[in-house]
């Protein structure tokens, strides 16, 4: 595997007893790109990035991140994931949270002061702070699991529908601050239904009944199927022809 390689996933299947949810997904994710994996609910998108981030194993086939066959401990400090369902303990405040998964990360001092408060001003929680959780709502539950995932700074971030319960405002600056992440050398993998999002990462993949029906940028994927947007794109490879 190539080192502009960090994500390489290679003939990989996934059952459940004798449901196949992942049929032979092969794909590479190059270096510092934001890469989307857009597919209908239980196309297999949370099942694949959950195959990446080491947190379940394929039934065949081959998952690499940086170079290293996963599932592999050593990397969970190399990674950021945020899941579909947030992990978090309602019963602490934000603030305790953040402590907590700093700590598991090696986060100490000044350093762990400065990531926690520059993590909480990105998703505009900064003056809830010091709230216990299970008082947030949906969508500030949300950002908080996305500002636990870009604490410790990974190199790879997996975020599995980030934006959802989050208004169009503030979703435009996490997007702004995820292409600025990419720029700066973090390779980003995320799971989206939202059209806009889309179209801003640099490649695409197709997912539809666990198989993966196209990849390329928002601009070849239109243009192979004559469309005039990403949505039409879409339609196209899951089999309604415009």
């Amino acid at each position: 595997m190539t080192t502009d390689i960090s994500i390489q996933v290679h003939g990989v299947s996934k059952q459940f007893d004798e449901k196949v949810v992942l049929d032979d997904i092969t794909l590479a994710v190059p270096r510092a790109q934001i890469f989307g994996l857009l597919g209908p609910s239980g196309s297999g998108k949370t099942t694949l990035v959950r195959l990446i981030a080491g947190i379940d194993v394929p039934t065949s086939g081959t998952v690499h991140v940086l170079g290293e066959q996963m599932p592999q401990l050593a990397m969970l400090s190399k990674i950021g994931y945020m899941a579909q369902s947030d992990a978090l303990y309602a019963e602490l405040t934000a603030q305790e949270n953040l402590e907590f998964f700093a700590s598991l990360y090696g986060l100490t001092g000044t350093k762990r002061k400065q990531r926690i408060h520059d993590v909480m001003e990105l998703v505009d929680l900064g003056a809830h702070l010091k709230k216990q959780v299970s008082n947030y709502s949906g969508g500030m539950k949300r950002r908080l699991s996305l500002a636990i995932s870009l604490l410790h700074e990974p190199g790879i971030l997996i975020l599995d529908e980030p934006t959802v319960g989050i208004d169009p405002v503030l979703r435009k600056s996490i997007w702004q601050e995820l292409t600025n992440l990419s720029r700066q050398g973090t390779t980003i993998l995320v799971t989206t239904h939202v059209m806009d999002e889309a179209d801003k990462c640099h490649q695409l993949g197709m997912i539809r009944d666990g198989r993966l029906t196209a990849v390329g940028t928002p601009d070849e994927l239109k243009l192979a199927t004559s469309s005039a947007t990403i949505e039409e794109a879409f339609l196209y490879y899951g089999g309604v022809k415009q």
